[in-house]
């Protein structure tokens, strides 16, 4: 017997609806916000993300599904920005629309060691926006997030934003902590002693406790930001305000992709243990033009679906679906039953039978099996009446209503 593939997962009926229920929601505030939807292949060039992640981030170098054909390497897609932002160039957005707004909502990739929630196979509700340094579009990304919790009954989340400041910054901050850490590299792990030396910035993502303790001591607090990029965080904390959307400096936080500059931000909860970030995103400066295009500005964030879920203790069910059973008994009600259904699904209610021929009895467990709201009787004696039975299901009561009034009773 064949078995799925460790660190990817089958979702089964049970759980597709709150599936579904994320990916509707979802869609819908980002349609108050004016985003649109963009669907990107899962397999990219492997160079894109060699090129944009960075060589030395651990998703380069460590957890990339990579795909060897003659003399091309393709990458079973890690992350969604960057095949985004290669779309906008090769599609001829910048030139086109220049601003866009978009989102996205499908599966990645990163070959790691499974645990709870952190996949081999992941899904990603994410979205950028592209051609524009505003600081108010920092904050409007910030609040579509919250949105988007709200909307998936999420709470007690909390959320962490820094600044990383332009490139010039972010050096300056990386040669502070290089000269800071340098004084306890032999305390570090063995593979942040590496990362002093190739990108010291991921010291401070490191997971090992001592190396969190050590970089505790480390406060760069807002001291390497230039006037722009202080002026930058400035407004979008006022901005984060005056929406009353609560949040909290994390000095420490520089987020795992090196494209990353200015506003970055994270969003924990407390109940998926130490791996606690459900969302995450931030600014990219520098990206449109690093592939290649003009000097556009972009910033965005992604959800993993898996743990939204894993955040929301009930599952999320879909309150718009009311599903109608049909139990019919007697051939010549099997007959007619048919056509019902077929009425019923025209008339977009959805409907379902029974096909075992079981016994009304076995049939009624069936219908409540499938959380069916109503159960529609039909036998050869109502037939004969041109009538057929409603039972709701929730008020356990029952009642007879003539067969060609039937779709106009249950879409009142």
């Amino acid at each position: 017997m064949f078995k799925r593939v460790p660190g990817t997962k089958d979702i089964l009926p049970e759980e597709a609806s709150s599936w579904q229920t994320v990916e509707a929601r979802a869609r819908k505030i980002f349609s108050l916000y004016n985003y649109q939807e963009i669907r990107t292949p899962i397999i990219e060039d492997a160079a894109l993300f060699n090129r944009t992640l960075g060589s030395t981030t651990e998703i380069v170098q460590k957890q990339m599904f990579l795909i060897h054909n003659q003399d091309d390497t393709y990458a079973l897609r890690p992350e969604g920005t960057a095949s985004i932002v290669r779309s906008y160039l090769e599609n001829n957005l910048d030139k086109e629309v220049g601003f866009v707004k978009l989102y996205y909502i499908g599966p990645m990739f990163r070959l790691e060691r499974p645990q709870k929630g952190r996949l081999r196979q992941f899904h990603h509700i994410g979205c950028e926006a592209i051609g524009s340094s505003s600081a108010a579009l920092d904050v409007e990304i910030i609040s579509l997030a919250e949105q988007l919790l709200k909307a998936f009954g999420i709470t007690n989340y909390k959320i962490k934003i820094n600044s990383l400041g332009c490139l010039k910054d972010k050096q300056a901050l990386s040669l502070n902590l290089k000269e800071e850490l340098q004084k306890k590299s032999e305390e570090l792990c063995c593979d942040c002693q590496e990362r002093i030396k190739t990108n010291v910035l991921r010291v401070l993502d490191c997971k090992n406790d001592n190396c969190q303790k050590i970089v505790k001591q480390f406060c760069p607090q807002e001291s390497h930001l230039c006037p722009d990029c202080l002026q930058h965080f400035s407004q979008v904390k006022d901005g984060l305000n005056n929406l009353n959307i609560k949040f909290e400096i994390a000095p420490h936080l520089v987020r795992g992709l090196d494209y990353y500059n200015r506003t970055v931000f994270e969003i924990s909860h407390p109940d998926l243990g130490s791996q606690d970030a459900i969302g995450a995103g931030g600014r990219y400066n520098n990206l449109v033009k690093d592939l290649g295009g003009p000097e556009l500005e972009g910033v965005g964030f992604a959800f993993g679906v898996e743990r939204l879920l894993l955040a929301k203790t009930n599952l999320i069910q879909n309150p718009d679906k009311k599903l109608v059973y049909l139990i019919t008994l007697g051939e010549t009600a099997k007959s007619a039953g048919l056509k019902i259904l077929n009425q019923l699904r025209n008339a977009e209610i959805p409907a379902d039978t029974d096909y075992l021929n079981r016994s009304l009895k076995a049939a009624m467990r069936s219908a409540n099996d499938a959380k069916a709201s109503l159960v529609l009787i039909l036998g050869d004696d109502e037939l004969k009446k041109n009538i057929i039975s409603v039972k709701d299901m929730s008020k356990s009561t029952q009642k007879e209503v003539p067969i060609q009034n039937l779709i106009e009773e249950l879409k009142c």
